[in-house]
């Protein structure tokens, strides 16, 4: 092992490395792959030449070619712009009530309205609309502000209980806990008497006591007989359809601290014909009225 190693007259130099008596030969690359290696550089060069490449401060190389794909995505949609502006021009003019017996209306707003959807309303309402907790169910008939083509119409055009549009919905519930309304002991109470509307489980003795508490407290906006006030967006507490859960340790932190969930309003931000598109293929999703 002490050993220098006899360098063969067929052996190639070597770079020098040696360890445990194994050294590292100096080989040449192949020509082929060198010339190749040189052929990308150039080409890489040419083109950030030709093709737009470098970024500067508020934009980029434009290339020798002058090709630019921002402008030519622009173009495109400014193509089906212009192809879809006569189908649009119909479904604002048309009443909202009369889309969904005009089969070329109703051709385009469920395509149309499927995209906005599932482009700028899926994040919260889910990507079939079904919706998960705080963010309403879609499919079905209970609606907080109604679920007529007008009153969706209403709803997405300017939101609920946001303050960037002053003709937002708006309605907000007492803190009754939070803020020292009730006593603990009517909370629970009123809890009970909630349980019992619904047709749950619930504890009678106090479902008595909580019927006065709901009576003084909470019937203004959910009515006497609990089926709640859409004018309001007060829900209907007779039914086994929740927001936020139907349950007791729920119920309580509902009464407690109240529920204010806020939807942004979305003129503006979308077109007339985007507005009515979705709101029609919302209503069309089964659960519209």
């Amino acid at each position: 092992m002490s050993k220098k190693p006899i360098k063969q007259k067929a052996d190639p130099e070597t770079t020098g490395h040696e360890w445990d008596g194994i050294r590292e030969w100096d080989n040449p690359m192949p020509r082929w792959w060198l010339w190749t290696f040189y052929a990308t550089i150039i080409w890489g060069i040419g083109y950030t030449i030709a093709y737009p490449a470098w970024p500067l401060v508020t934009s980029a190389t434009q290339g020798l070619i002058g090709q630019n794909n921002r402008i030519a995505v622009a173009e495109d949609i400014r193509r089906f712009e212009d192809a879809n502006a006569p189908v649009e021009a119909k479904l604002v003019a048309a009443d909202l009530t009369e889309v969904s017996s005009d089969p070329e209306l109703v051709n385009y707003t469920q395509n149309a309205g499927g995209a906005i959807f599932r482009t700028w309303c899926a994040q919260c309402h889910g990507s079939g609309a079904a919706g998960a907790k705080g963010y309403p169910n879609l499919l079905d008939n209970d609606w907080l502000w109604g679920g007529t083509m007008e009153d969706i119409h209403l709803t997405i055009s300017h939101g609920i209980r946001n303050t960037e549009d002053p003709d937002a919905r708006y309605s907000e519930m007492p803190r009754f806990g939070a803020d020292e309304l009730l006593e603990p002991e009517q909370i629970d109470q009123v809890v009970q008497y909630v349980l019992q509307l619904s047709g749950q489980e619930h504890d009678a003795g106090l479902a008595g006591e909580g019927a006065v508490v709901y009576a003084d407290n909470c019937s203004a906006c959910h009515a006497e007989d609990g089926t709640g006030d859409r004018f309001q967006g007060a829900p209907n507490l007779t039914d086994a359809i929740w927001l936020y859960g139907g349950d007791a340790a729920s119920l309580t932190e509902t009464v407690s601290n109240a529920r204010f969930g806020v939807m942004p309003g979305w003129t503006g931000r979308l077109s007339e014909a985007d507005i009515r598109a979705v709101s029609a293929w919302v209503h069309s999703r089964g659960g519209g009225e």
